[in-house]
């Protein structure tokens, strides 16, 4: 991807994550998240829909997204770049995801918002619920990934397929918080954005320069760091 396209990407995405903060801030998602969390619940004492399998099917995606997991894919991420003589990539990427954790927990204590009580939680969940550190973990993450790798390939279809999946699955850990009931709809709506939001503007403003510069010194017969 371009850093033009980039760029547009990143701030169609930044505009739904500023507008959910507002909107979160202002009170104006209550009917959207009642919504959201009932979605999946029936009965007088709320419980999900699909049976046992589905649960653990929704634990398994959500665990994706989770610290350890999550960590260890970025991790593996910088490493396979390192190993690829692309230096500047592994080190960009790392540097992304350390400040976009810190982005995320910062924005969680300055809007301070309680988990969801409307519906029992299906798994364990602590600290504050906006955004969803989940959501914008692995957006940020998976799709931060696609796009250091995809540069690999020529074809355009494989570029797209490659980011189109990193978002797919990222989107679908976002939601899997929603149906264990432990944030509600508007968390991961703006967590999501916002780690795809933050993934896209590293792209543009820091992958894309980086490939340019790796390009000219490999043209100049210089390793990645600018030795010969």
């Amino acid at each position: 991807m371009n850093r033009s396209k980039a760029l547009i990407a990143a701030g169609v995405l930044w505009a739904i994550w500023g507008l959910m903060i507002w909107l979160v801030t202002q009170g104006r998602t209550a009917d959207f998240d009642h919504s959201g969390l009932m979605l999946y619940r029936a009965g007088v004492d709320l419980q999900p829909l699909g049976g046992n399998m589905l649960q653990e099917a929704v634990r398994d995606i959500t665990a994706l997204g989770g610290l350890l997991l999550s960590t260890l894919a970025a991790g593996a991420a910088a490493i396979a770049l390192l190993f690829l003589r692309m230096r500047r990539e592994a080190m960009l990427f790392t540097l992304t995801v350390v400040l976009g954790w810190g982005l995320n927990a910062l924005m969680k204590t300055l809007v301070g918002r309680e988990r969801p009580t409307l519906v029992p939680h299906l798994t364990e969940a602590a600290g504050y619920s906006f955004p969803s550190g989940h959501s914008f973990t692995s957006a940020m993450i998976y799709i931060g990934m696609a796009l250091a790798f995809a540069s690999f390939s020529g074809r355009h279809s494989v570029r797209y397929t490659l980011i189109g999946s990193a978002m797919v699955i990222s989107a679908m850990i976002a939601w899997s918080r929603v149906m264990l009931g432990v944030h509600f709809p508007s968390d991961v709506v703006a967590g999501w954005s916002g780690g795809a939001a933050w993934a896209f503007t590293a792209a543009a403003l820091l992958y894309e320069p980086a490939k340019r510069a790796a390009d000219s010194a490999a043209a100049h017969g210089l390793d990645p760091l600018g030795h010969r």
